[in-house]
């Protein structure tokens, strides 16, 4: 039986989370910049090594089973992230927002997916103590996603916009022009929105489809909402970061989306297998557990885990490397000297071209 995890941990453990979330977001907004890949490369670097070292406090702290529990939740939203970043740089890309001010938008972008996240843990975690049988839900709905996952393009979804944002924009007075940070401005002497709103409620929306395979893959490996909630903190904690180290690199990672549909299918898989050795359903095997179902372990789910991405990611940069491109140029895109603008036009919004009030 495994032991519980002390009450004064899981508190400390919030509260210094907190801590260096809330000094992240304050070095964002007070110095705003684009960080160089050195930069970029200790961050994620110091992200990594932390989560490494609260895993090594879970198995001092409680037991071995804890801590991989930890890891391989921390691994499978990390991996889900880097898909939820792809995204990002799309919208990025669509809306033409400032390379100066992406570490901002970053930052918004991820707290909102972390309310998101801890508003779906706690229902995940309500519905799971109350209903044996969501297991069966979650793991089918893993399995669609990972076969969409596999055999969708994500070109197919570049110009499109989701429902929501098209909605948004129909009614919102929108500018052409970014304004720094702000969200509202002065144009023609008329108060309008600046394609900040849109890009949040992009991203927003964005979030909160991630958020749905997200939290049920992680509860495939662990129910504790302490663990579910500490490794999605661990895994967007890097994720800004990360988004300025890997630039473009993330479209030409061709199997990259491969490895995270087979960790999806994996683990809706084994969310299917405890359902059925869980079973409670009246009309599935009489509502007996069905004891032939094996039960599938941290450890073997953590290998599988790091052995997905690590294949995907070689199988990608060697595919990067025959095709004559660099790492470093895929990096940097076709686009070098976007990295120096401060303001651009974004895309049209409907509304027609205007100038700033210049009072203003």
């Amino acid at each position: 039986m495994e032991l519980a995890l002390p009450a004064w941990f899981e508190i400390t453990s919030f509260v210094v989370l907190l801590l260096i979330l809330a000094f992240d977001l304050l070095i964002v907004f007070k110095r705003p910049h684009i960080p160089s890949p050195k930069e970029s490369t200790l961050w994620v670097s110091f992200y990594v090594a932390l989560a490494l070292i609260f895993a090594l406090l879970m198995f001092l702290i409680g037991d071995a089973e804890h801590a991989g529990q930890f890891l391989a939740g921390w691994l499978t939203e990390y991996s889900l992230s880097i898909d939820n970043l792809f995204v990002f740089v799309l919208i990025m890309s669509r809306f033409a927002v400032p390379r100066k001010y992406q570490q901002e938008v970053l930052m918004v972008g991820i707290i909102i997916a972390l309310v998101l996240r801890g508003i779906f843990i706690v229902l995940g975690a309500s519905l799971i103590a109350s209903f044996s049988w969501i297991f069966y839900i979650f793991g089918a709905f893993l399995l669609y996603t990972a076969i969409h996952q596999a055999f969708s393009k994500h070109e197919e979804n570049e110009d499109e916009e989701n429902g929501f944002v098209r909605f948004m924009r129909k009614r919102l007075k929108v500018s052409n022009q970014y304004e720094g940070f702000k969200l509202r401005t002065l144009v023609d002497g008329k108060r309008m929105f600046t394609p900040l709103i849109i890009v949040f409620l992009a991203l927003g929306t964005t979030d909160l489809l991630f958020a749905l395979d997200s939290i049920p893959a992680i509860f495939g490996i662990t129910q504790s909402p302490f663990i579910v909630f500490a490794a999605n903190v661990f895994a967007l904690m890097g994720l800004r970061q990360l988004y300025f180290l890997l630039g473009h690199l993330l479209d030409k990672l061709e199997y990259l989306k491969y490895g995270i549909a087979f960790i999806l299918f994996f683990i809706g898989v084994k969310l299917v297998f405890h359902a059925m050795h869980e079973n409670e359903v009246p009309f599935i095997n009489g509502g007996e557990h069905i004891e032939w179902a094996p039960d599938i372990n941290t450890w073997t789910s953590l290998a599988v885990i790091i052995l997905s991405m690590a294949v995907a990611t070689i199988a990608s940069l060697v595919k990067l490397k025959m095709s004559g491109s660099s790492i470093a140029e895929a990096i940097h895109g076709d686009d070098p000297d976007d990295v120096d603008a401060v303001d651009k036009p974004a895309p049209a919004s409907g509304t027609p071209n205007t100038q700033e009030d210049p009072g203003r």
